[in-house]
């Protein structure tokens, strides 16, 4: 009587699960590690795109190429005035200045805000050890409680 092996057996499954499930969990610490690093290298960017924008408007202000009030500082209202743009002073045909193409979001915020109200903003009346809204946006940061892979803290950054 001739019997054919086909398949594999309940022992061998078992044993190619068990090694699956060691590699995995052996993984899942290099794969967080690397979520958080995708995430703060977007954080940087963010930063950078936002400060940025908001260092281009106070330069358009300065040169006098937006209308501001006496007592503006020249730094923008809102972030969205960096997306909206505001008129240009110096030109006739109600032409506008923008600053950003779109506004950029905290990759550590709850994602179900919208991507201005994902941000800390501090006014430029605020002291920088306990940033504060205000009239403008002199400066942004990100609200998350949580620490970089280098151990300061996302607020700081």
């Amino acid at each position: 009587m001739k019997r054919s092996h086909r398949g594999f057996t309940l022992i061998e499954m078992v044993v190619v699960v068990a090694i699956v499930g060691i590699l995995a969990v052996a993984a899942q610490p290099v794969i967080e590690l690397s979520l958080q690093r995708a995430r703060e290298v977007e954080l940087r960017q963010s930063l950078r795109t936002l400060r940025q924008g908001i260092d281009a408007y106070k330069r358009a202000a300065d040169q006098k190429r937006i209308a501001l009030p006496a007592e503006a500082s020249g730094y923008p209202p809102t972030l969205a005035a960096l997306v909206e743009g505001v008129p240009d002073a110096g030109s006739d045909g109600g032409k506008r200045i923008y600053f950003l193409r779109r506004l950029p979001r905290d990759p550590f915020a709850d994602p179900s805000l919208p991507a201005a109200q994902s941000w800390g903003l501090r006014s430029y009346e605020s002291p920088p050890e306990s940033p504060a809204p205000g009239r403008d946006v002199f400066d942004v940061y990100s609200t998350s409680p949580r620490s970089g892979l280098d151990g300061t803290p996302l607020r700081s950054w």
